[in-house]
């Protein structure tokens, strides 16, 4: 078997490791194709590499269908999620923010937690000895149907030259049922939109 010289080798080595895990593979295939008996042998040498994905390599090269997949791995591959390997984190999670929710009282689907994502992250670590990455807690928030809470408004929009009526008409109000001996309660009911 002839060997390729140093410089060559190098410029594969360099070559290999730019490369996708199933480009990897096939290449490989190829390049112990090319060089014959006791190729796969200096390939995987070259390439630091085991040879069952060089033989797997070569059962693709053979299989039309798995050369046009664009898939790097197959479907399942890679790890998993943290939202599905780690116990207990959704009801963790949950605990962790339970008493730092608010929501609309115009609509029990919209919630939202004071705490920021790097917050909720240190709480899952102090209180239940879980870390997480706030990518985690994004999931764990959107899971949750948790919402971003939009700032008040904070700017006046105007004046009406009647708006000091209304209070002067509370006010008078408050005083009648006071004298009558009537308790009286203030409430703010403004519908606010979130």
């Amino acid at each position: 078997m002839e060997c390729y010289s140093a410089q060559i080798e190098q410029q594969m080595q360099r070559y290999y490791r730019y490369l996708s895990e199933k480009d990897r593979r096939r290449y490989a295939a190829i390049e112990s194709l090319k060089l014959g008996h006791g190729g796969m042998s200096y390939i995987t040498n070259l390439f630091g590499c085991h040879a069952n994905p060089v033989r797997r390599g070569l059962v693709e090269l053979q299989d039309e269908p798995a050369l046009s997949d664009e898939r790097i791995r197959q479907p399942g591959g890679g790890r998993k999620r943290a939202l599905d390997t780690i116990d207990g984190l959704s009801a963790a999670f949950l605990r962790v923010v339970e008493h730092h929710t608010a929501g609309s009282p115009m609509d029990e689907s919209i919630k939202w937690t004071h705490l920021g994502r790097q917050q909720i992250a240190a709480l899952l670590l102090e209180q239940e000895g879980l870390t997480v990455s706030v990518t985690v807690v994004d999931q764990l928030l959107e899971r949750h149907d948790f919402r971003r809470r939009k700032a008040p408004k904070t700017l006046v929009t105007g004046e009406h030259p009647q708006r000091n009526e209304q209070f002067e008409k509370i006010e008078q109000l408050v005083e009648t049922y006071q004298q009558a001996g009537h308790p009286v309660m203030s409430m703010d009911t403004k519908k606010r939109s979130y």
